[in-house]
């Protein structure tokens, strides 16, 4: 191998008058949001140590450095071999500081970092002319532009997607006043170490050096060996080997550090007690450095956890990581498939709510049986399913940076509660809630809203489906990767001068037609042929789908009895329309939100415990 160039650099430094190429065979962008919110939240844990609102621009100079890792690349080409995840992601955060900067100076310093223009042909700093859409979705996001990604490969699907997700946590994590010294420090403060390899053999043997020579121990491994070097008896250290290896293995096999991710939420759950503060100069928590390093913690905090004897160790391996590492591979298994009886676990993974993995764990007892545990699972599943939703109906936020203390603090409040004890927290938290149902007239479609609107227009779609007797039909509504996938209907198409006379101002036309109850389920290829039709064009159609559309349909209520004795029972002002105009909206409105505090009702607590 040749000498090797190794030099730190900043973001301005790597991203100035320099493009990157991928090559063929690792082109695919894999970051999901999970390693987008663990980068925002490293960064902005690091920028907010240093932070005050009372500081003068300058003083980010004096702001401590964050390091990001290697980047190892080619000389000819500037091929990235290992880095893309994290160039990708950085500009990505860079397009979202571009857009919320407001100063024309500060936006252009950043936009000369994300791509340049050569006689009239612009390049962005990670170019791959063999990939097109590539250009395209980053074009489209620096335009804040639409783009139907539904139908690229998985790195245009991921980039668009991870950029939404950049959005919504930049958005909560860090304060307006902060972008401009944070889009500073970001810049000028986080450094790499770029590796650049004379050949691209080269490069790759640098790769596999720093990534596998060594065979260095992972946290997991290194708390298998502290916890089994503390038991004595050799048969019973060799069974507790046993299990660890193979429950391990069955964890890997859910994904990519399952494992490790396993005993953060583990012992976050059942042992700790503090947190960081969300501000200057706060000292990370037992939550934080559980995350960082759990194998550290347990050595360093085996007296509070009471492992003192060679009994204690036992127990805890074949005891309790037997109990919560069946527990979590179960939770795992609901989260990934619609269970009777689990379905809210899966609610809550389709929304992203990964969260709830610790909160379940902590209501756990090691001592329980299994039935008693099954009910926890069933009643914070469906508590979280309730408090997120209330939560978006008001529009507050719940991305992970902005509700992960709060979860953190009643994680502790439920930690191995009986359930008696258990459903009474759970109500008190949904009770004592500032956001309830009661808003939910002035909810609608918007840029925030889309990425859980279709999660609740299908909750309402299979709650009445199933009630009326029909076969759920939940997993085909909220796939996103069938051919056919549904989209969200307009009842009243996008035509402001069809209605001017109840509308006169298009901005309140636009406001009513993306209120809920102007929204439906359809399958794509429906959705997008009617989106010129008037609404008597559209009812033929209707009556041919779901129930939800269906029932704007007078045919719906002839020779449908289930249908009809559930509205009656549950009081439902379901109606046909033959025009669907500002009456009709608001009245559907009405409609769905009666349906929402149905589906959503604190009495649903009770019912997980029968």
């Amino acid at each position: 191998m040749k000498k090797i160039d190794g030099t730190p650099k900043t973001i301005r430094e790597l991203f100035t008058g320099v493009k990157y190429t991928i090559h063929y065979y690792q082109r695919e962008y894999q970051w999901q949001t999970k390693q987008i919110e663990e980068l925002i939240d490293d960064l902005t844990e690091e920028f907010l140590e240093f932070y005050s609102d009372q500081d003068e621009r300058g003083k980010v100079l004096e702001y401590g450095h964050y390091f990001m890792g290697s980047i190892v690349l080619t000389a000819d080409d500037n091929a990235i071999i290992d880095g893309q995840q994290r160039l990708t992601s950085l500009t990505l955060m860079l397009i979202y500081l571009y857009h919320q900067l407001e100063d024309e100076e500060e936006r252009a310093e950043v936009l000369q970092l994300i791509y340049s223009k050569k006689a009239g042909s612009k390049t962005f700093n990670i170019h791959v002319p063999e990939m097109p859409e590539r250009y395209d979705v980053m074009n489209a996001l620096l335009q804040d532009e639409y783009m139907d990604v539904s139908k690229h490969s998985e790195t245009i699907r991921n980039i668009y997607n991870r950029y939404a997700d950049i959005k919504a946590v930049m958005n909560d994590t860090l304060p307006k006043a902060a972008l401009d010294i944070f889009k500073d420090w970001l810049i000028d403060n986080v450094d790499f170490i770029r590796i650049v390899a004379q050949t691209e053999q080269d490069a790759h043997k640098i790769f596999v050096s720093m990534n596998d020579r060594g065979l260095s121990l992972t946290p997991t491994e290194m708390l298998k060996g502290y916890l089994l070097s503390k038991i004595e008896n050799d048969s019973v250290r060799q069974k507790a080997n046993d299990l660890w290896k193979k429950r391990i293995l069955e964890l890997k096999g859910l994904g990519k550090e399952e494992e490790s991710d396993f005993i953060k939420n583990w012992i976050r759950s059942q042992y700790a007690e503090t947190i960081r503060e969300r501000k200057k100069n706060a000292l990370p928590g037992d939550f934080d450095i559980i995350g960082t390093a759990f194998h550290k913690w347990v050595r360093e905090h085996n007296t509070q956890m009471k492992l003192v004897k060679s009994k204690d160790f036992e127990d805890f391996v074949l005891k309790q990581f037997d109990k919560f590492s069946q527990i979590y591979l179960d939770l795992k298994k609901y989260s990934l498939t619609l269970t009777k009886g689990f379905e809210y676990v899966f609610y809550n993974a389709d929304r992203n709510f990964t969260l709830q993995y610790q909160l379940i764990l902590a209501a756990i007892d090691p001592s329980e049986i299994k039935e008693e545990s099954d009910k926890k699972i069933k009643l914070v599943s469906c508590f979280l399913d309730l408090y997120f939703t209330r939560r978006i109906f008001n529009y507050k936020t719940v991305d992970y940076s902005s509700i992960v203390y709060n979860v953190f603090m009643l994680s502790k409040r439920i930690r191995r509660k009986p359930l008696p004890d258990l459903l009474e927290v759970c109500k008190q938290e949904i009770t004592g809630m500032e956001f309830q149902l009661e808003t939910i007239d002035e909810f609608r479609l918007n840029g925030w809203t889309i990425r859980y609107m279709l999660h609740i227009l299908t909750r309402v779609t299979d709650y009445i489906e199933t009630q009326s007797g029909i076969p759920s039909n939940f997993n085909n509504y909220i796939n996103r990767e069938i051919k056919n996938p549904y989209d969200i209907e307009h009842i009243i198409c996008d035509h402001h001068d069809w209605f001017v006379a109840e509308y006169p101002e298009k901005e309140t036309f636009d406001r009513h037609r993306n209120k809920f109850g102007g929204l439906l389920l359809l399958p794509m290829d429906k959705n997008r042929s009617l989106n010129d039709l008037i609404f008597d064009k559209k009812l033929p159609i209707y009556f041919g789908e779901n129930l939800l559309a269906k029932s704007l349909n007078s045919d719906c209520y002839q020779n449908n009895p289930q249908f009809k004795r559930f509205c009656e029972a549950e009081n439902l002002q379901f109606k046909p329309y033959t025009i669907f105009n500002k009456k009709a909206l608001l009245e559907r409105q009405e409609l769905y939100e009666e349906l929402a505090k149905k589906i959503w009702s604190i009495n649903k607590l009770d019912e997980q415990l029968n």
